[in-house]
């Protein structure tokens, strides 16, 4: 379960003045205004992230097997997308309150909340999750969510401002390794831990799975927690449907009946896996892990 394997930085792009001047125009214009500019934008932002730019392409010429002119649009209109949801995102900290959530499978996130134990609820970087913490307002749980310390602190700033009204707190994953005890004290307290579970970092304890036609490696940590404090699993996925709609997919995982722990993570690390795939066949287009993911 243990093994040398392909991890994200840890980093994200983009300037503190560039995020700020964003946010003040979002306050005075509508949202849409900024997807438009985007089409042009993004051929440019394309040519100046070369390496992100070729993992997409890579993505859907391998793992889809579309040719050569449909793998390099698609690769446009999922840049375009990954674009609209980061408006999205400033246009949340400015104040827009136009976006909308679809959510059909409620009643297993609503049975989470009142449940007295701890739960885990595994994401990714597939589509928006973080807007469900801008749009889904609860007091029940504190929900803890696991950011990366790597990331700007013009974006740490908005985010925390934008969930403190949401029962929603961020922690931080840095070197010093200070999260693992507010991680432990979160889940003793019967709060909810939100964690990515498709990226690997700061730890090589992963599992190789068979994911869209290839093999990827990935952490087991969502699922070693889960066992150990035998919490509720669940996988949230926040889809951009329309302009300013969103759908909601959540799905529940079970601890296996299994002697073995190490077999009853994997089994749970798979059954993860096997939902993620899932949502990215319906939405191919909403996958933003920019690096090259899967096994050469």
């Amino acid at each position: 379960m243990a093994a040398k394997a392909r991890q994200w930085k840890g980093t994200t792009g983009g300037y503190t003045f560039g995020q700020k001047a964003l946010k003040i125009l979002l306050s005075v214009m509508d949202v849409r205004m900024g997807y438009a500019v985007l089409l042009f934008a993004v051929p440019f932002y394309m040519l100046k992230n070369h390496r992100e730019y070729l993992a997409i392409y890579h993505y859907f010429r391998k793992q889809w097997n579309y040719p050569v002119f449909k793998s390099f649009y698609k690769t446009y209109v999922n840049h375009l997308l990954f674009g609209q949801m980061m408006l999205d995102r400033f246009a949340v900290y400015a104040g827009q309150k136009k976006f909308r959530i679809e959510n059909p499978d409620n009643e297993i996130f609503m049975q989470m909340l009142k449940n007295k134990k701890g739960c885990i609820m595994a994401s990714s970087h597939v589509g928006n999750p973080e807007i469900c913490g801008y749009l889904l307002k609860q007091d029940k749980k504190r929900i803890n969510g696991l950011i990366y310390a790597g990331e700007k602190a013009e974006i740490r700033k908005n985010r925390t401002a934008a969930f403190e009204n949401n029962n929603v707190r961020t922690i931080p994953v840095g070197e010093d390794m200070s999260h693992v005890f507010t991680i432990n004290e979160a889940l003793r307290n019967g709060e909810i831990l939100t964690m990515p579970c498709d990226r690997i970092y700061g730890s090589d304890k992963s599992l190789e799975c068979r994911f869209l036609n290839g093999k990827a490696r990935f952490p087991v940590g969502a699922f070693v927690l889960a066992t150990q404090y035998q919490t509720p699993l669940i996988v949230i996925f926040a889809l951009k449907t329309t302009a300013s709609l969103y759908k909601i997919y959540i799905s529940q995982i079970n601890i296996p009946e299994i002697a073995d722990k190490r077999e009853k993570i994997n089994s749970m690390t798979r059954s993860y896996v096997h939902l993620l795939e899932n949502i990215v066949k319906k939405y191919p287009e909403q996958w933003f892990n920019f690096y090259e993911f899967w096994h050469e």
